[in-house]
């Protein structure tokens, strides 16, 4: 199934999450906390300002971002968890 976000929306993954601490004791699922790393998969076309004119959205499919850890709405599809949010949840950009 293909998701196209509205507005200023954009759907990421989540990826990243510490398996082991640096001791070397693995961590259950049930302790692990969520990471607040995720690649964004759609981008929704940005927001209209007051006179009609779009904004465009400054990140795009691919971008690996940083958000809060209370952000989004955590969504399933086809058996996947991904998480939609506004652009302005995101915190910033990770770069290379």
């Amino acid at each position: 199934m293909k998701v196209k976000p509205l507005h200023d929306q954009v759907l990421l993954k989540r990826v990243g999450g510490d398996e082991k601490t640096p001791g070397g004791i693995i961590i259950p699922d049930t302790a692990k906390e969520k990471p607040q790393q995720g690649e964004i998969v759609a981008v929704g076309p940005g927001r209209t300002d007051r006179e009609g004119k779009r904004i465009p959205m400054e990140v795009k499919e691919g971008d690996r971002v940083l958000f809060g850890r209370y952000a989004g709405t955590e969504l399933k599809i086809d058996g996947e968890e991904y998480l939609m949010m506004r652009e302005d949840d995101i915190l910033g950009v990770l770069e290379n």
